[in-house]
């Protein structure tokens, strides 16, 4: 903030939204700070942080330099034009060419000032460049959806020859494997049709499941199962047989449980990975792919749904040179993104990051990543002893789930590291005395903990098709809102279902509780204070829990009341 008397200098953007009343000159100036720290456009900061809203950004920046304004959900833009500049380019300088006419080529920008990446760009295409204004929230969405087409080409995948699928093992369970019926053509044809269509519908997980007299296969979608093919039973060991064999898995082996992996090569630039668990069921081995999307974590802090708040707290506990981050939610929930978005942010040539995972689910270079393998002795507990022989600075631990690993990991917070964990519990309070009841002395975790981040993941509206509902105002305070969200013109949205999404909804966001471990916690937790008197406090510091997150949620439209009441309780 901009004391009185301090000069201050504002950019010519800046300055036309002080000029605009859009903004205030303090705003601007802390705006201006926090983009550079952060390495992101000026504009793309004050959308984000909803100062002001992207139109009103983009009619002053067209007013004050010149630039045509254009709606991006308004031209058809050809991927072939988009993939002239490379992603890292597109996404390093929040671009994307939109037009190509001659030897020029159109730019949309949502930062016209930003003169050296239309430079850079320039120089890679070799030819002249055109800046086209756009929205920068709009530009966001369409450099997501170009760039993931024209990187992955699955459209055409999905038509070529599915044999020809290029599939390359990642473990090492080896053996010799009889693949016998498992390389039968129409079920290789099948598998890979399978998995193909899970991507292109951004699955979570595929599930292939016998039963008595039917089989059926189903996607995860946002977080909900749905059927998706139905093979006839008599298929199930064939097909089980075929998944096993990508996996290298023993495919004699039919009544314990195993774990492997499948890597699918969709282009040069792009891989995915298939974590592969099989069970054994009344009628056969039931199959559950968990697909691994490394392009997940680039999306950065400011797409995992954090409230600005929130996202302060996380990114100013990560540059703390040493304290526990612990995050806490159900198997889905979005615990590893977030701790890898994190991780992300702290991956620079001078820092050294080392992880222990069952198992490593996203491959990130300039990171030393360690597979757990209890088999051969190698647990939590043994990775982060070599760990702390290496000379680390960050650590990420999986999960901790015994005293052992979760006494290593909080000696290390304690003495100059971060360290970046899961546990297991169902809020943030619930957490320290999870720790607590598993052992550790109480001065350690209060000593040690920095910052707890309990998290679900909700089905996002469809921007397409969602509709006002009209609900009674009893009914709105029943489930939490306030007189004063009411008295506001508080709007609650539902879902309807259009061709742009699934039964309404597209794409999933967090839903977080954000709870820094104050001074008066630690003292609670040293006093033996058990999760309501954590819960209690956390409140008095006006920490919103879940169920508060969502309904914040729910008042900003970008999911429903439905959806709030599936992941939360009231």
């Amino acid at each position: 903030m901009a004391t009185p008397g301090t000069h201050v200098t504002l950019g010519g953007l800046a300055r036309k939204l002080v000029q605009d009343g859009l903004l205030n000159a303090d705003q601007a100036q802390k705006a201006q700070n926090e983009a550079r720290e952060l390495k992101q456009p000026f504009v793309s900061q004050i959308v984000k942080s909803k100062l002001v809203d992207s139109l009103s950004v983009a009619q002053a920046a067209s007013e004050e330099f010149g630039v045509p304004l254009v709606d991006l959900d308004c031209l058809d833009i050809d991927v072939e034009v988009t993939k002239l500049v490379k992603e890292n380019l597109v996404r390093k300088h929040h671009t994307l060419p939109i037009y190509k006419r001659g030897n020029r080529l159109f730019v949309a920008v949502s930062d016209p000032t930003n003169l050296t990446g239309l430079d850079e760009i320039k120089f890679h295409v070799g030819m002249s460049t055109e800046a086209i204004l756009a929205q920068d929230d709009k530009l966001s969405k369409a450099i997501d959806l170009y760039m993931e087409a024209s990187e992955t080409s699955l459209s055409e995948l999905a038509d070529a020859d599915l044999d020809e699928v290029d599939f390359s093992d990642t473990d090492d369970h080896g053996g010799d494997v009889s693949e016998t019926e498992a390389d039968d053509t129409p079920i290789v044809r099948f598998v890979n049709k399978v998995m193909l269509d899970a991507i292109n519908k951004g699955a979570s997980d595929i599930h292939f499941e016998p039963y008595e007299k039917n089989y059926r296969v189903r996607f995860r979608m946002d977080g909900v199962l749905k059927e998706v093919a139905a093979p006839p039973g008599a298929m199930a060991p064939r097909l089980a047989a075929r998944l096993k064999v990508m996996s290298r898995l023993d495919i004699s082996e039919r009544r314990i449980p195993q774990d492997g992996r499948i890597k699918m090569n969709l282009s040069k630039n792009r891989s995915i990975d298939f974590r592969v668990n099989t069970c054994p069921t009344l009628y056969g081995e039931k199959i559950v792919l968990r697909i691994l999307d490394p392009s997940t974590t680039k999306l950065g802090v400011d797409h995992l749904g954090f409230e600005p708040e929130q996202k302060d707290i996380y990114l100013s506990t990560l540059h703390k040179p040493y304290g526990m981050i612990l995050v806490t939610g159900p198997t889905g929930s979005g615990k590893t993104v977030t701790l890898y978005t994190g991780v992300n942010i702290l991956n620079q040539p001078h820092t050294n990051i080392s992880t222990a995972e069952d198992p490593v689910e996203i491959n990130m270079p300039g990171i030393n990543q360690v597979n757990v393998n209890p088999k051969v002795g190698l647990d939590f507990a043994q990775a982060l002893r070599a760990f702390l022989r290496q000379d680390p600075d960050v650590i990420l631990v999986g999960e901790i789930r015994d005293l052992e690993t979760a006494e290593i990991a909080i000696k290390a917070a304690q003495t100059g590291h971060m360290v970046l964990s899961t546990v297991h519990t169902n809020d943030a309070p619930q957490t320290l005395t999870r720790l607590v009841n598993m052992g550790v002395p109480p001065y350690n975790i209060a000593s040690a903990v920095s910052l707890i981040i309990a998290q679900r993941l909700a089905r996002r509206l469809c921007s397409h098709c969602k509709k006002p509902l009209d609900l009674p105002k009893e009914a709105l305070l029943e489930e939490g809102f306030t007189e004063k969200d009411i008295k506001q013109g508080l709007k609650v949205f539902g879902p309807v279902g259009c061709d742009q999404c699934t039964d309404g909804y597209r794409g999933r966001v967090g839903i977080y509780q954000v709870m820094p471990v104050s001074e008066t916690m630690g003292r609670i937790i040293m006093e033996g204070g058990n999760a309501i008197q954590l819960a209690e406090q956390a409140k008095k510091e006006g920490i919103p829990d879940l169920r508060q997150s969502g309904l914040r949620k729910v008042r900003d439209g970008v999911t429903s009341l439905d959806e709030i009441n599936r992941v939360t309780i009231d």
